[in-house]
């Protein structure tokens, strides 16, 4: 491993307070833990390397000069694989620069992504389709999924359910439209037994640009789905005591949306590293890890849904298998040091030296920052 301590290292994240859940789940809580040094970059100064997430301006960020820094892209979406003439596809590079996040306008947000990963001298992605998607402009690609111990404050004990059944989704809210997708199923399902939903997102969102437009209650959103459905504010430190009070978790996924089923594994990893028992969507990351996990949790049809559902309703020893597979799966597979160790990798592709070359860049960049005000991982919020 590089030791990272003593290089300038810039940071471009998704909120300048760091509290969004790509900062939080990502780099940052890699730098906590490997107690790394890191500043928010500037276009106009020079770094050892450069993270750019994928809430950064890859209209200036893919032209940053190379002599400047060693750029690590973390692309978390799966931009690539949805058809460049798609109709949002078309809209993406419009709706980024009229929100600011762009300075320049890119009519064609796919090539944008595409110059982005080239200039890349690391690209991180979340899925190995990602990977294949992205070698081609990089070959320097690595696959790395979330950070989850600051949300797993506890794990699931009792397995058994009471009068009401209890069904948990965690998301964004503005995915809360994907419990849509059952619908149907979880009315069927309520003419025979007693069940409810607890949802634990944001109450309020922007719908529009990032965020910025369009202010919606997530409580209107909640009324056109289902009934009885229960929403909690999200907060780290009693989202897994809402989860694990619960009795299975939801996660479909529109899987006909490109760009959503290519989604990885995050959200199912989360809810086992709890030992909590989910049913999924079967997107591609959902039905590789359920297969290397050995549970048949995965629907494809609303049949499925509702023969899986109706299922673990009744089986309290299947439900305690799958929380139990899941939560050795996640801490075998996932676990906090394997995670670090493929971070360390990504830092040590990208400054690795070839022989007998003398490494007098780095030192003269890091000298030339030391005026400059840096962040500590121990005082950034997480």
């Amino acid at each position: 491993m590089s030791d990272l301590r003593d290089l300038r290292i810039g940071y471009v994240p998704y909120s300048e307070s760091f509290n969004r859940p790509g900062d939080r789940r990502r780099f940052c809580s890699y730098a906590k833990k490997r107690n790394i040094q890191f500043e928010i970059a500037r276009r106009s100064e020079a770094y050892d390397v450069v993270v750019v997430t994928a809430a950064g301006d890859i209209s200036v960020w893919s032209e940053y000069s190379r002599g400047k820094a060693k750029i690590i892209y973390d692309l978390i979406d799966s931009y690539l694989a949805v058809p460049k003439f798609d109709p949002k596809a078309l809209f993406r590079g419009l709706a980024k620069y009229a929100a600011g996040q762009n300075k320049r306008l890119l009519w064609n947000y796919h090539a944008g992504i595409e110059r982005m990963c080239q200039r890349g001298d690391a690209v991180i992605c979340t899925t190995i389709e990602q990977r294949k998607q992205i070698y081609p402009y990089c070959q320097n690609v690595h696959v790395i999924l979330d950070f989850h111990d600051t949300i797993v404050r506890t794990s699931k004990k009792d397995y058994s359910a009471g009068d009401i059944f209890n069904f948990v989704w965690e998301g964004l809210p503005g995915n809360l439209a994907f419990l849509s997708e059952i619908r149907d199923v979880l009315l069927d399902l309520r003419k025979h037994h007693r069940i409810a939903i607890h949802a634990i997102t944001d109450l309020r969102y922007g719908k529009y640009l990032g965020g910025r437009f369009g202010q919606r209650r997530t409580e209107d959103d909640a009324r056109k789905i289902f009934e009885p459905l229960y929403l909690y504010e999200w907060n780290e430190t009693t989202c897994s005591q809402i989860i694990c009070a619960c009795d299975l978790a939801l996660i479909p996924v529109p899987v006909q949306d490109t760009l959503c089923s290519g989604k990885p594994e995050n959200k199912l990893l989360l809810f086992w590293r709890m030992g909590m028992p989910a049913v999924v969507s079967a997107t591609p990351a959902h039905t590789r890890a359920m297969q290397q996990c050995g549970l048949s949790m995965i629907c494809q049809s609303p049949a499925d849904w509702r023969e899986t559902l109706g299922k673990y309703i009744l089986d309290e020893t299947g439900r305690r298998d799958a929380g139990n597979r899941g939560r050795a799966f996640a801490e075998q597979r996932y676990g906090e040091g394997r995670m670090l160790e493929q971070w360390d990798a990504v830092f040590d592709s990208v400054l690795a030296k070839p022989e007998g070359l003398q490494d007098s860049s780095s030192s003269q960049l890091c000298n030339a920052g030391q005026d400059r005000a840096v962040f500590q991982p121990s005082q950034s919020r997480t």
